[in-house]
Parts: C-alpha cells; structure tokens; sequence
C-alpha cells in the first residue's frame, strides 16, 4: 500500500501504535497526533487506516479538528463493532492478546464505536466478504471479512462504501483494494466497473 500511494505522488507517513497496551482514547491521542506531527507542512493530510484504526481516527475527530484533513479511506473497520467481541470478550486471554482496546469494540450501547457519532469528514469505507476464519465467521451474521460484519464497517454520513472479496487480516495487501485506496483519494468516490468500462 505505502509503495503503491508514493508512486501515485503521494507522500506517506506510516504511523504504528501499541494496540495491546492502551484504551482506544490514548491510542487516538498519540497516533494521531504523532502522524500530523510527521506531516509537518504537508497538505492535504488524508488518512488510510486498517480496522481499529479507523476507530483511533473517528475518537480522534470527535474532540479535535484537523483543518488540513483531506479524505478518508477506512479498509475493515468496526464502526459499529464486532460480534466477536461480544461473544470473546470475555473469555481468558483476550485481553491479552487483543488489549484494553479490543475489548472495546464490541456492538454494545457503551462500546467505542457505539459513543461516537457519525463521519462529519469525506470518508470512504471498504468492507471485505471472505474469511480465513470459518470459526469466528459463524458468530457473525450476514457477509464478513472474518472478524468484521460488512454492516458492522458501515458509518452514518459516509460518502462511498464497497465491498470487495478480501479478507480482514490481507486485505491492505491486496492490488485492487490498494487502486480503490488510490481513487478514492484522488476521486472523493471508489470506481464502479461497467460492461461498458471493462471493455
């Protein structure tokens, strides 16, 4: 993906964060702002974020602004939670391999997810349709990615939304995803192929 954007023109700062080790409100407070620090003078800023990173960029924007935010792309975010969560949570162990963080993004009124409002920024989601993961697959319903429902990556006030046939863990990887990316950075919308368009 950060290959593929720099050779697209753009400038990319890879920002990592220790998920296991904090809620999802300090990892908002120092991802994000150790990422615009990078970008120094560097405009627009567009983010693309994977999973809970969407979340940490949503947390982020509903207590601070960004005037030189350009648009977001979100690939597999529970932006309305995961039933995987909810049926884990509470299970030894995961807390320890998912963090404080994790346990926040179940589908409950008092999740992470649920407290914050809708997208008021250009943001695009993709949601995947295949599963490495049979099993946690069957705690979901519907269409998921393995551990994202396709509903679940949904947010009010979104400007596009796309499924494609990816899986959660892989989906950053993947060379269509990462040209849906490019779009819609570029476009403000993902690119629907027509019999006409394929042509």
């Amino acid at each position: 993906m950060k290959y593929a954007l720099v050779d697209d023109g753009f400038i990319v700062i890879n920002v990592g964060y220790p998920s296991t080790e904090y809620p999802l409100e300090a990892l908002a407070s120092m991802s994000v702002t150790q990422g615009l620090a990078l970008c120094g003078l560097i405009r627009p800023v567009h983010f693309v974020t994977h999973s809970m990173g969407g979340i940490l960029v949503r947390q982020y924007l509903e207590k601070h602004s960004i005037p030189a935010l350009g648009r977001v792309v979100m690939l597999g975010p529970p932006n309305q939670g995961s039933e995987v969560v909810d049926a884990l949570g509470n299970m030894p162990g995961f807390e320890l391999i998912n963090g404080i963080a994790g346990e926040q993004l179940g589908t409950g009124p008092g999740s992470a997810p649920s407290r914050l409002g809708p997208a008021h920024f250009d943001l695009g989601v993709i949601a995947g349709t295949r599963s490495i993961n049979p099993l946690l697959s069957t705690i979901i319903p519907g269409s998921d990615d393995g551990k994202v429902a396709v509903e679940r990556a949904k947010l009010e006030g979104m400007n596009d939304f796309i499924e494609m046939p990816v899986t959660h863990t892989f989906m950053m990887n993947n060379d269509d995803v990462i040209q849906q990316v490019i779009y819609y950075l570029r476009n403000g919308s993902f690119q629907r192929f027509t019999a006409d368009s394929e042509e």
